[in-house]
């Protein structure tokens, strides 16, 4: 498994054609406390930067980006009734949605785990 990164904090963990999204630690940190997650339906398609899934804080909303293409398989069904799961875990159980990758060359634009830390040690 690959795991890349965005500069607006998004992670992607690519499994063969199957790739898991979430928030970083650093930006679940930045939001706070996590009071509501609404995840993308399934069968979605989303292209490389629209907006996928919103969470919310007790300090603010914001919107989480996909970092590729594909079509939703699912979005965490443990993030309605639990969204602190953000919090807990944010790079694990606290994933958003799974896709199917539409093009997996969108992937060599992103930051992998080595350049995503000297990215937000400069922050």
């Amino acid at each position: 498994m690959s795991r890349f990164f965005t500069q607006e904090h998004e992670w992607i963990e690519v499994d063969g054609e199957v790739a898991t999204v979430g928030i970083t630690e650093y930006a679940a940190g930045q939001l706070g406390d996590i009071v509501f997650v609404d995840v993308p339906a399934e069968g979605r398609q989303l292209t490389k930067g629209d907006e996928a899934a919103v969470v919310e804080s007790v300090k603010a909303a914001s919107d989480v980006y996909t970092p590729a293409s594909g079509t939703v398989l699912e979005g965490n069904p443990q993030l309605v009734d639990n969204p602190a799961l953000v919090n807990e875990d944010p790079e694990g159980e606290g994933w958003f949605f799974k896709l199917t990758l539409r093009d997996d060359s969108e992937l060599g634009e992103l930051m992998d785990e080595a350049k995503y830390a000297d990215y937000i040690a400069r922050l």
